[in-house]
């Protein structure tokens, strides 16, 4: 394409229309343009895992972790939330964390729609370290399904509806097994979650201090393969974050029950979870209390601007007898240089799948005879 050159001296229906453009049609076009903008990171990973013999004798592994994208959009009043995660196979591949369309009515109320975070619990995190806490290896933290959600976030109160038709659905066969290569726990195997309603309703107070004072409920529906029968789970919690100078606390307590309706012989007392490209068993019905705490240090140390110390702690209370209940720890800080974000962890473990013993069914019938095992864990981060 070439440049016209613009006639001067005389006044035409050309100029006329050119002028229009310039000052009417070009305004308009330009408060249209969409707003995009994309980010990310790029994280490795050290770890020396005490059940892991040939790896203490070379002083522990450090690889690839994840390679991210995050696109937000914005057009005409409508934004998108996306985010786009690559693993190695080992952990599932490429995943989709979230993936959401949004509107906001207003400065405190909107709906989204998609891939979007569950709201159950405190949020964004109910923990302040790498691994998370108890609460997401039981698809209760950082959980993200299928579904519509309306959030009023008023100056004092805040609360969240939502109804999620199903978890990430990957395979769209008539009687096909839900994905495990996804990055939050759901439910898999022979059940799968359908027609889910949550509530949270959160009551915010204080002046020197932010205090929010919460309770989440949720239930839906389990869909049987073999039996084509839906049975139901549920899930209730009371929560309390508070804020204040440096320092933060999280306290939660929950009960969760699923009741499944299997074939004829097949166990109802544990499910199969999955995420990362593996499931295990998790007790069908469970109390799960945590604990976490954290202290932000600012510093002057070259590039380092903050030191972020921290204690989560995770006890899950299995309702069957026989089970035997686990436990999590997880005590380090996080480091804050420029873009760089660097997680130094001792994550310990009783009967955890991540943490030593059996993968299969620590979180279900478990070990009694297990001890507890540690991870010394370095995840290095590049956001962007």
């Amino acid at each position: 394409m070439h440049n016209q050159p613009i006639s001067r001296g005389v006044f035409s229906w050309k100029s006329s229309w050119a002028i229009f453009c310039i000052f009417i049609i070009a305004p308009l076009t330009a408060q249209e343009e969409p707003e995009v903008s994309v980010g990310g990171a790029l994280r490795y990973n050290y770890n020396l895992s005490s059940w892991k013999d040939g790896q203490k004798k070379r002083g522990g592994d450090f690889g690839y972790d994840i390679f991210r994208v995050n696109f937000n959009a914005k057009y005409k009043g409508v934004y998108l939330n996306a985010e786009y995660r690559l693993y190695a196979d080992a952990f599932g591949g490429g995943v989709m964390k979230q993936g959401w369309m949004g509107y906001k009515f207003n400065d405190i109320d909107e709906i989204q729609i998609g891939l979007t975070q569950v709201p159950f619990g405190i949020q964004q995190y109910n923990s302040h370290n790498w691994f998370f806490n108890l609460t997401y290896y039981m698809g209760l933290e950082d959980d993200h399904d299928m579904g519509v959600k309306y959030i009023h976030a008023g100056e004092k109160f805040e609360y969240h509806f939502a109804f999620f038709k199903n978890s990430e659905e990957l395979r769209f066969g008539s009687d096909t097994e839900s994905s495990t290569s996804r990055y939050s726990y759901d439910v898999v195997g022979r059940n799968k979650e359908v027609n889910q309603f949550n509530g949270k309703f959160v009551y915010k107070f204080g002046d020197k201090a932010a205090n929010r004072l919460g309770v989440s409920a949720q239930y839906g529906g389990l869909y049987n393969l073999d039996t084509q029968k839906t049975g139901n789970h549920y899930g209730l919690a009371a929560h309390y974050e508070i804020t204040q100078n440096r320092w933060n606390l999280k306290a939660q307590a929950l009960t969760a029950s699923h009741n499944p309706i299997n074939a004829e012989g097949e166990s109802r007392e544990a499910l199969s979870f999955g995420a990362y490209g593996a499931p295990y068993e998790v007790a069908a019905d469970f109390n799960l209390y945590s604990l976490a705490i954290s202290r932000n240090i600012p510093v002057n140390l070259g590039p380092v601007s903050n030191l972020e110390f921290y204690n989560d702690f995770g006890y899950m209370q299995k309702q069957k007898s026989s089970f035997t209940d686990s436990y999590m720890n997880v005590t380090g800080v996080l480091v804050t240089a420029g873009q760089v974000y660097t997680y130094i962890d001792y994550a310990a473990g009783y009967n955890h799948s991540w943490l030593g013993g059996n993968f299969v069914d620590d979180f279900a019938a478990g070990n009694p005879d297990a001890k507890w095992e540690a991870r010394f864990n370095i995840n290095i981060g590049y956001y962007f």
